[in-house]
């Protein structure tokens, strides 16, 4: 029986995981083993690992990391917090494989551990490109510690062989995001209505806006232009909050005071899984910078406004309408995503991350793969 210890670290991570969690402890050759961190913790971001909990699963293990500022350097410290705690956990737990998803600095903290452990890395959604965020060193530099690679597409799958990854070590499985679509029983329009307090409908707004990273100096004109538009819109707007890097404190006191200050503004720290995607089933349009939009919305055949360059590279689908962060760019994109004409073009959408069997596929691998000298020893190995 191989011992699979998989970290979670956000809301959004979480939620692709889900399925995938299920998946192995219904199986009798694998064990979970859970670890809780970064955001699930924390009051201000919803306190989600309650959402985990709901959901029946046993954590191992909670390791607080998050520091009060969302600075450079507070975020390098809470690295080094989660670094001699997942040293401490893992000693405890001895797990035969490390299962992490994405790019985050939770979970290259996680990687770094583990590589230094000897414990072999099991990695989904590498390959992917996120040319405005340091997501993408990140997720980069976990490839490189990985020894079995989940990819999300095909194209992602060739990238992590020219990084010179053993072709034997990919497997292409499509992203679990599809499968969550596929595996989620969607709320009603009356039940989302009880639920939120908010009429969802063609013309709702569904936003969600994360810090660029790589672009910290231009984030309170970045906030400062969304919020200018979305006020000149005046639709019902559902907006949840960003990620915890830095500068997403700042976005939360800009969305705060936003939704003070305007009645049609609906602001959640966390949805979870069902309501978000329900939510983004029946609105009109999905704003932002998410990966979500780019993953779920074009299977969900729902129009996108993905603005600014945080998802520069990634797979997009022609349900999505890029845009700048100047003010009149996102206003116009916006119309042009609520209009008539372009919600008949997007019916026609086609997914791009696989057709939703990604937990299944994923399991098999783990519990049939050999944990060897071969899987261990890794080789630089180009075609």
């Amino acid at each position: 029986m191989h011992k699979i210890a998989a970290v979670t670290g956000t809301r959004a991570e979480y939620g692709l995981l889900k399925n995938i969690l299920k998946e192995i402890v219904k199986d009798t050759q694998l064990e979970l083993q859970l670890i809780v961190t970064g955001t699930h913790l924390s009051e201000q971001y919803g306190y989600t690992i309650k959402e985990i909990k709901n959901d029946g699963f046993y954590i191992n293990e909670c390791i607080s990391m998050l520091m009060d500022s969302n600075s450079k350097e507070s975020t390098v410290k809470s690295m080094g917090l989660a670094l001699i705690q997942y040293a401490q956990a893992f000693n405890n737990m001895k797990p035969d494989i490390l299962l992490i998803l994405g790019d985050r600095y939770e979970i290259f903290a996680a990687a770094t551990t583990a590589m230094m452990m000897n414990i072999p890395i099991a990695h989904i959604s590498g390959g992917e490109i996120t040319e405005g965020a340091i997501d993408e060193q990140i997720r980069h530099a976990i490839t490189k510690m990985a020894h079995i690679h989940f990819s999300g597409a095909e194209i992602y799958a060739k990238n992590i062989m020219n990084m010179g990854e053993e072709a034997w070590r990919i497997f292409n499985v499509g992203d679990p995001g599809i499968e969550n679509i596929r595996v989620t029983q969607f709320m009603t329009k009356e039940q989302l209505k009880d639920d939120l307090k908010v009429e969802i409908d063609e013309q709702t707004l569904l936003i969600t806006y994360h810090p660029v990273t790589l672009e910290i100096d231009k984030l309170q004109q970045q906030i400062d232009n969304l919020i200018k538009v979305l006020d000149k819109l005046n639709k019902n707007m559902i907006i949840t909050y960003p990620n915890a890097d830095q500068g997403g404190k700042y976005i939360i006191g800009k969305l705060e005071a936003f939704a003070k200050r305007n009645a049609k503004v609906y602001l959640f720290k966390s949805l979870g899984i069902q309501r978000y995607l329900s939510v983004m089933k029946l609105c009109g349009a999905v704003v932002g910078n998410s990966s979500s939009a780019l993953i779920e919305a074009p299977f969900l055949k729902v129009p996108v406004v993905n603005i600014g360059n945080r998802q520069n590279g990634r797979l997009m689908a022609d349900n999505i309408i890029p845009c700048t962060n100047d003010c009149e760019d996102i206003f116009n994109a916006v119309n042009q995503a609520l209009s008539t004409e372009f919600r008949e073009k997007v019916k026609c959408t086609k997914s791009l991350y696989g057709e939703g069997s990604t937990s299944k596929e994923i399991v098999k691998v783990l519990k049939n793969i050999e944990i060897d000298d071969k899987l261990v020893k890794k080789k630089l190995v180009w075609s």
